[in-house]
Order: structure tokens, then sequence, then C-alpha cells
């Protein structure tokens, strides 16, 4: 695998208050990266820092650098990047309109004007989020009439209309139920093998299951990143053996 993302010295910064220090680590194409670790450990913060979400908090600067295929994120246009690099959060807010019209809702901003070209960006964004089958003959149906999980893989595939490359995932499942989470994580997998996926998780089994490589995270420091199965079975670290056996967190 190449890298796809590729951090180098990062540190994130709201007014006086160090989130992340000194961070380097690279993010390969189509793995799903599981980042782990307690509250207030600097999860979220790295997570926006992809997109430049955190561009919104007053207070916030960083220093060091995030390149997106070899190209310094602060460099690229705020709205391609975001494009480029879609995010999940973790409750679903689908918009207050029908199921295909939260789908076309960003492409007829973009200027996409075809009612054919529309329909075929609802259909293929709702197969991509694996949930086609089950709307496809309610498509003009209010999207709050969905069931949570359904509508959190109403929200995938919104960012998947907009074409991105990566997808990042914060607590995408917290609020959900089990058969519900279950569903999420089935579609995480299969889009890992045309997308590059950054997930945000305080579930550590979620990480164990769907993860292709996982980093642990506490008080702002990276303190291990390996394989999935590294983690959970042979850390090198005694505090993220703690950690994901469950002695603190």
């Amino acid at each position: 695998m190449s890298t796809h993302i590729a951090v180098r010295d990062l540190s994130i910064f709201y007014n006086d208050s160090c989130a992340l220090k000194n961070l380097t680590l690279d993010i390969q194409r189509n793995e799903i990266f599981s980042i782990i670790g307690p509250a207030n450990s600097g999860k979220s913060s790295f997570l926006q820092c992809l997109n430049r979400l955190n561009d919104l908090h007053r207070g916030f600067r960083k220093t060091g650098s995030i390149l997106l295929d070899d190209m310094d994120t602060g460099a690229i246009d705020v709205e391609e990047l975001r494009a480029r690099v879609g995010i999940v959060f973790a409750l679903p807010f689908p918009l207050p309109m029908s199921i295909a019209d939260n789908i076309t809702y960003g492409p007829r901003m973009h200027g996409v004007r075809s009612k054919a070209r529309l329909d075929e960006i609802v259909e293929q964004s709702l197969r991509d989020a694996y949930l086609w089958d089950e709307v496809k003959d309610r498509l003009d149906s209010q999207a709050m009439n969905l069931s949570g999980g359904q509508q959190q893989r109403l929200c995938i595939a919104r960012v998947l209309a907009g074409k991105p490359e990566v997808i990042l995932f914060d607590e995408p499942t917290s609020g959900l139920d089990p058969i519900s989470t279950a569903r999420v994580e089935e579609t995480m997998v299969l889009l890992k093998e045309r997308f590059t996926i950054v997930l945000v998780t305080n579930n550590v089994a979620q990480a164990a299951r769907v993860g292709t490589r996982t980093a642990f995270f506490l008080m702002g420091e990276m303190v291990e990143v390996d394989e999935t199965r590294i983690i959970f079975t042979a850390p090198s670290d005694p505090r993220t053996d703690e950690y994901v056996t469950g002695k603190f967190g």
C-alpha cells in the first residue's frame, strides 16, 4: 500500500492549550486506520484537522504539516479539501427533506442540473453505502423516517455523492443499537476497497473488528501504532495493554 496521508510533527493548540503534540504518522491508501484512546486524548482534534474543520474553532492553530497525496492540506482550497476528505459524524443528521434530496443537495449546490445525472448519483451513492435495496422504493419519503442505522448510512451516502478520496468517521455508531452498528461496520469494511478510511472510536472492540491498523492516543500523544491484531494481542507499551484490556479509560 502507498501513503495517502502523511502527518509530520503535527501539534494542535486551542489558545494556550495543547490538544495534540508532535504527531508523525502515515495513513495508507485503502486501509481503515483506527484511532482509540480515552476522552481528551486528541483523537477528534486530529480527525478534524485532516479536512480543516478545526479552522472553524476560535483560538485554533497548528504546527507541522499534513500532506494529502504529497500536497500540504493548508495549500488546498478548503472546499476542495472537504470534498476530497469527507466526514461522517457521531450522530446522523439527515437534512429535513426526502432521501433523494439528501443525496442530491451537494451535487445541485455544485451545479449539477440534469435529472438523469442526479438520479444516477442517488442510486450509485446509496448502493455504495449499501442502503439502496432498503430504500429504492421510497426515495421521495422523508429521510427522518428512516431508522437510526439507515440514517447514518444515508449520511455516508451523502458524503459519497461528493466523490471523496478519504472518509473520516468520528464515533459513527455511538448512538446506534448493536444491529445498526454491525451494518455500519460492514459498510466501512466494504468501502475500504475503494476509499481510505480514518475511524475515531471509543469502542475498542469496534477498532479490533474493522481496523487495518490502530493507533493509541493518550493525553495528546500517540503512544503507539501498529497492525490492529498486534495492538490488541501484543502491544509494545504497557499503557496500550491496560487500555485495550479495560483497566482504564
